[in-house]
C-alpha cells in the first residue's frame, strides 16, 4: 500500500518576511518606549556616568528592548504581523 504524499507546508514569502520584521521592529520599539517610561537608562545623581551616559542610555535601552522581543516579547509581534498581513492581503 503505497501512502500518497501530503500537500507542502506553506512556505513564507518574501513578503510575509517583511512583515514579520516589521511587526518585531514595532514589538521593540514599544517596549523600547516601555523601559524609558519605566526609569532604565536614567542616571544616578550620586553615581552618573555625566552627559555620556545620557547620550548613549536610548541605545542601551534600544538593545535590551530588542533581547526582550527576540526572546519572545510580549506577544505583540505576532498580532502585528496578523494584521498587517490581513491588512496586506485587502490591498492587493
Amino acid at each position: 500500500m503505497q501512502i500518497p504524499p501530503t500537500a507542502p507546508a506553506a512556505q513564507p514569502t518574501d513578503r510575509d518576511a517583511a512583515l514579520r520584521r516589521t511587526a518585531e521592529n514595532l514589538e521593540a520599539a514599544f517596549l523600547s518606549e516601555m523601559l524609558k517610561s519605566a526609569g532604565l537608562g536614567q542616571s544616578r545623581a550620586e553615581f552618573g556616568g555625566g552627559v555620556g551616559e545620557e547620550q548613549f542610555a536610548s541605545f542601551l535601552r534600544d538593545e535590551q528592548a530588542r533581547s526582550m522581543q527576540r526572546s519572545g516579547g510580549i506577544g505583540l509581534s505576532e498580532s502585528i504581523f496578523e494584521a498587517l498581513k490581513r491588512r496586506d492581503g485587502n490591498a492587493q
